[in-house]
């Protein structure tokens, strides 16, 4: 197996005249090109794992490996953070010029890239998040949805292999939400690049390969958002609750329609209920 880009080993990390642990024995391995959602309640320990992926924090205990280099090693800093680029749930605390082009540039300017690649890098972010249009606008008269957009692009200009996204809509509306879901799906799509998505959303982790879910500092579910969603009941056993679509269909079921748990998008929960609705009468249908 090859080595993965992003490595925990029984990581724990308590702040400062904190009662307990913010992570405690988290061990997690994640392969180039995964798109993880992490899931979990304020509190959880999903935005202090986010920070340790590129040494914001580093470990009271255990190790975080960065393609294998471990951010405990100081002279490795500043590869693990080209490797690992991070955006934050706030957008206007990341923009730092006055123009959209100028401040995508400020990253890969302070890690001395040559101008005329920055030129080719910025063009490139901008494109990738559909804001190459707003490249000579002013940032603070964009939108929520756009500036967490050109956010992204500032990170995406540094040409990292892995993007860390601690939850990116929290401060958005819906419109801006979408927005920036988009434009991830979208660079998942078109790059491979890998992303960590942290979130307290459920339906924005629909679309991840992995979804991983926090409770008290702890991974306490890993597998495919298929997986972890069908499970109700644990799901609220942890103050949480699965994807609208998935909570109709679990009420159904409880009524007798023998309906599957796993149709997480709208038209495949329609396409679900349709099908059941078009059975023969007389007949039953088990579609799990």
């Amino acid at each position: 197996m090859s080595v993965p880009i992003l490595q925990l080993e029984n990581v724990s990390y308590t702040y400062e005249e904190a009662r307990r642990p913010a992570l405690d024995g988290v061990s997690l391995r994640i392969q180039t090109g995964d798109f993880v959602a992490v899931l979990g309640h304020n509190g959880s320990g999903k935005s202090t794992l986010a920070k340790c992926l590129n040494a914001i924090l580093r470990p009271t205990a255990g190790r975080v490996l960065v393609d294998g280099m471990d951010t405990a090693d100081e002279s490795r800093l500043l590869d693990i953070r080209r490797t690992v680029g991070m955006v934050f749930q706030n957008p206007d605390n990341q923009i730092v010029a006055s123009v959209v082009e100028d401040d995508v540039a400020f990253a890969p300017e302070n890690l001395g890239v040559e101008p005329k690649e920055i030129r080719v890098r910025v063009d490139e972010a901008l494109r990738r998040v559909g804001m190459y249009d707003f490249r000579l606008h002013a940032p603070h008269l964009l939108s929520g949805g756009q500036k967490q957009r050109i956010a992204i692009a500032g990170v995406l200009a540094m040409r990292p292999r892995c993007i860390v996204l601690d939850e990116p809509t929290a401060m958005l509306d819906p419109v801006g939400r979408r927005e920036v879901l988009d434009a991830v799906r979208e660079l998942r799509r078109s790059s491979g690049m890998t992303v960590v998505l942290i979130t307290h959303h459920m339906e924005e982790c629909i679309h991840a390969d992995r979804l991983i879910v926090m409770s008290e500092g702890r991974i306490a579910m890993d597998g495919s958002p298929r997986d972890v969603f069908s499970r109700v009941e644990a799901l609220r056993a942890l103050g949480l609750t699965a994807p609208e679509t998935v909570s109709l269909l679990y009420s159904l079921r409880a009524e007798g329609w023998p309906l599957p748990l796993d149709a997480l998008r709208v038209e495949d929960c329609a396409a679900a209920i349709a099908a059941y609705l078009r059975r023969p009468q007389g007949t039953i249908t088990d579609l799990e």
